[in-house]
């Protein structure tokens, strides 16, 4: 089950019962103000219990005005220069409170107690780091179903990851001589600059490596050289490992979706980390 994305004049919301609730991806200031009672409108029409929306600082009131509260924010976010506010509106109390602030917490102070501590990670003789192609995909789609039972988007499709190969996301894998085991993304704004650092998977057997942080360096590296200014990630919240990942990293820690998506069987809450990649 996949969420439909569709387009409301410019701008594009993802929604659908995968998340319950309608994701507001990308915003054109000429779709204000009709847009924003849209998103309540399909919100209640198909029982969504959250709608999540990125929106740049000039459209902020508007969303405020009808109800929705920044979650997290990225400074410098649009082409190195103008912040994003990631806004939530939520039509159920129960999603609004966080069921496991405890786990969150603990996520975050084990994150930050290594905040900027990035050993160099350098791999195994047998292993290797490139990016993928789409003669990959088969390979790449067998990892995420290895690692993600179901995901917000349709990785486990390898047509889905060579299309979006080819229109706007990087995709690097590192192999254990000819076997895949270990794979991430980097999701570019190319218009905005930015970069969003997501889908890692490692299979079982590999874990405890250090290949996360091996493959984020890399991508860092592959969206500074295309000219991204900014890297962000939305990493689970109950997750110690992808946030201790990012904070090794250098990112910044900006807020906490609540129960915002989603993944293998429960809705979870994300974090947003941020680190600009241009002096």
């Amino acid at each position: 089950m996949t969420d439909t994305i569709e387009q409301f004049g410019q701008s594009t919301i993802q929604h659908g019962p995968h998340s319950n609730r309608a994701y507001l991806m990308s915003l054109s200031a000429e779709d204000l103000p009709r847009l924003v009672p849209y998103l309540d409108q399909l919100a209640q029409e198909q029982d969504y219990t959250k709608v999540f929306a990125k929106v740049p600082e000039a459209a902020l009131e508007s969303f405020r005005q009808h109800g929705y509260e920044a979650e997290a924010a990225i400074p410098e976010f649009y082409r190195g220069e103008d912040p994003v506010y990631f806004m939530g509106k939520y039509f159920c109390p129960d999603r609004q409170q966080e069921q496991k602030p405890e786990l969150v917490e603990s996520a975050l102070e084990a994150a930050r107690s290594r905040q900027g501590n990035q050993a160099d990670i350098t791999l195994p003789p047998a292993m290797t780091c490139r990016l993928a192609e789409p003669a990959d995909a088969l390979a790449m789609a067998e990892v995420y179903r290895q690692v993600f039972a179901t995901y917000p988007f349709p990785i486990h499709d390898p047509d889905y990851l060579r299309d979006t190969m080819e229109s706007h996301v990087d995709y690097l894998g590192i192999w254990d001589g000819d076997h895949l085991v270990a794979l991430a993304s980097a999701e570019k704004d190319v218009r905005g600059l930015n970069a969003e650092m997501t889908d890692f998977a490692t299979l079982p057997d590999y874990r405890g490596q250090g290949l996360a942080g091996h493959l984020l360096d890399r991508l860092e590296e592959v969206a500074g050289d295309r000219g991204i200014q900014t890297a962000y990630t939305i990493a689970r919240a109950y997750s110690h490992g992808m946030n201790i990942t990012f904070a090794r990293g250098g990112y910044t820690y900006s807020g906490t979706l609540t129960h915002n998506t989603q993944i293998s069987g429960e809705l979870e809450s994300m974090n947003v980390w941020y680190k600009p990649l241009q002096s």
